[in-house]
């Protein structure tokens, strides 16, 4: 942090033999020219924030979708009927990058895919990894870095 110091003399003139007052005056200058705009600081985290708000909605909509394909699978759902038609084919293209990475427990009609429970978790990290690189590109100031560093 840089600190400018400036010091005022202020003589005064009576009968008495005169004063010195001395007062020395603290102030703290940002470095000049390294400041955005402040608007356009607000825009890139704003387009950010965005950001973060489609890829955690992406990755809502596919973990609910595997979601329920496993438990549609695990309580032995008709495969044929509409709706496990279509939770099959909406979630296949999550699932199929995982399929046979472990084996299915059958039990009856009971099915469970574990590598359907792997992709879940995969895609929590994946989203989450993408959102920790974003943060890299977030615009900070000298305050936030001074009270980041600080705490580590």
């Amino acid at each position: 942090m840089e600190e400018k110091q400036t010091e005022e003399t202020v003589t005064t003139s009576s009968t008495v033999a005169p004063q010195q007052v001395v007062r020395t005056t603290k102030t703290v200058a940002d470095p000049a020219g390294h400041a955005e705009h402040p608007q356009k600081v607000f825009n890139k985290k704003k387009t950010l924030f965005r950001t973060y708000q489609w890829i955690w909605y992406v990755l809502g909509v596919i973990e609910v979708l595997l979601a329920l394909r496993v438990v549609l699978k695990a309580l032995g759902a008709n495969p044929s009927s509409g709706f496990a038609v279509l939770i099959y084919a909406l979630s296949s293209p999550f699932a199929i990058p995982f399929s046979g990475l472990f084996g299915t427990t059958i039990t009856a009609n009971s099915v469970i895919e574990w590598s359907s429970m792997i992709a879940a978790a995969v895609y929590v990290l994946v989203a989450f990894g993408i959102i920790q690189l974003l943060q890299m590109a977030k615009p900070v100031d000298r305050h936030e870095v001074e009270q980041t560093v600080d705490e580590v």
